[in-house]
């Protein structure tokens, strides 16, 4: 076989070999976990994840107790170990501060936060909003029971959190909100996922209950690619579900296992 033959077969076979690895990235990754944040529960993304099932994705919601950052991270981290390979972590409010701490686990290729917090090491939720107050924090509107669980006014938790949802709707989540261990609020961030997984934000800019200036500051700090969904409340991942969809879709065609 001539020296011309050999670097044609040898030239034919780095571009195969090309072609199928980049045919390998391109493929997306297709386990995605939900985690909602404080004061609701896993039902409203029902939404996100009818696209998303509708998209040939593999779905699951986490349904976290509410009851303590370790109690919730465990619950998170269990139904991560329970995927079959590579998963995008998407996380709304309060579940930014799980995805952060579970996303570091080794199945996990990328996150996604949807106006959610993206704490840094020693970070604490309430130190962060002190920093960028909420317009709900300038209220009386979060109130607290005597075992120490917080849960929004049901008559003001339509204007707080739920502006652009149906009315009926709101009133509804209101009355079936989820109380969320205090506790929760001030517990100190670990190392950061963010900081070693491709990261995607989506902010809402109408957010009451995190002051948006802050979820941009997440967003760029953790060098996330990043949407602005102009008019969402903090609810954004149930009115704009679309959105929503879009980006998590993105992170999973682009989050290399």
């Amino acid at each position: 076989m001539n020296g011309k033959i050999i670097k044609g077969l040898a030239a034919s076979a780095a571009l195969l070999l090309g072609t199928a690895s980049a045919s390998a990235d391109a493929a997306p990754v297709r386990n995605i976990v939900l985690v909602h944040g404080a004061w609701v529960n896993g039902n409203g993304w029902k939404p996100v994840y009818d696209i998303l099932v509708k998209d040939g994705y593999r779905v699951s919601i986490a349904e976290h107790p509410l009851t303590s950052f370790a109690d919730d991270v465990t619950a998170v981290r269990r139904i991560v170990d329970v995927q079959d390979g590579p998963t995008i972590l998407v996380g709304h409010s309060y579940g930014g501060a799980l995805i952060t701490d579970v996303g570091n686990d080794t199945k996990v290729a990328g996150l996604v936060y949807i106006a959610a917090h993206a704490l840094d090491q020693g970070e604490t939720e309430v130190a962060n909003g002190k920093r960028y107050p909420s317009e709900t924090s300038k209220t009386t509107d979060i109130k607290k029971t005597a075992d120490g669980f917080l849960y929004l006014d049901p008559a003001k938790y339509a204007a707080d959190f739920a502006a652009d949802l149906p009315p009926a709707q709101a009133r509804f989540e209101a009355n079936a909100q989820e109380l969320t261990a205090a506790s929760v609020f001030s517990t100190p961030a670990g190392q950061p996922a963010w900081k070693s997984k491709p990261t995607w934000y989506a902010v809402a800019t109408a957010d009451r209950i995190i002051n948006p200036g802050l979820e941009r500051m997440y967003a760029r700090r953790a060098h996330a690619h990043t949407i602005e969904i102009q008019g969402a409340s903090h609810s954004v991942y149930e009115s704009r579900p679309k959105e929503v969809a879009a980006l998590i879709e993105q992170a999973a065609m682009h989050s290399a296992p």
